[in-house]
């Protein structure tokens, strides 16, 4: 039997995407259903549609695993605003084979309140 979250999936992945994108766009902060957009994100939906899906993720380090995917990625810098997460968007500026997940990670990056290095001695 499936549970509750898989047939909610289910359902949302069967709407249109049009419908999709309505249901995505009336959620409301803290609706704690990221396990459904995320399905949709992973889905062949048009980029588009995981895109609008992927701003309203509210755990951003979910996305983390979509680094590669142009579309994701875009977004997911976006919403990396912490400092521990400094490291990431380097990582993504230097990695990423798309020019504009690049140039979205670089422009975070000047942003991002920037985590000090501890020089040799261990000292901040």
């Amino acid at each position: 039997m499936a549970s509750k979250d898989q047939t909610v999936e289910g359902e949302w992945l069967g709407l249109s995407d049009e419908d999709l994108i309505h249901r995505i766009e009336g959620l409301e902060k803290g609706h704690g259903l990221d396990a459904q957009l995320m399905a949709v994100i992973g889905s062949d939906r048009h980029f588009f549609v995981r895109q609008v899906a992927a701003k309203r993720i509210e755990d951003h380090k979910l996305l983390h695993e979509h680094w590669a995917d142009r579309d994701i990625g875009q977004i997911l810098v976006r919403g990396v605003s912490r400092a521990e997460d400094v490291a990431y968007l380097e990582r993504l500026a230097k990695q990423t084979r798309f020019a504009d997940v690049r140039k979205v990670a670089e422009a975070q990056l000047k942003v991002t309140p920037q985590v000090r290095k501890p020089d040799a001695a261990g000292v901040e």
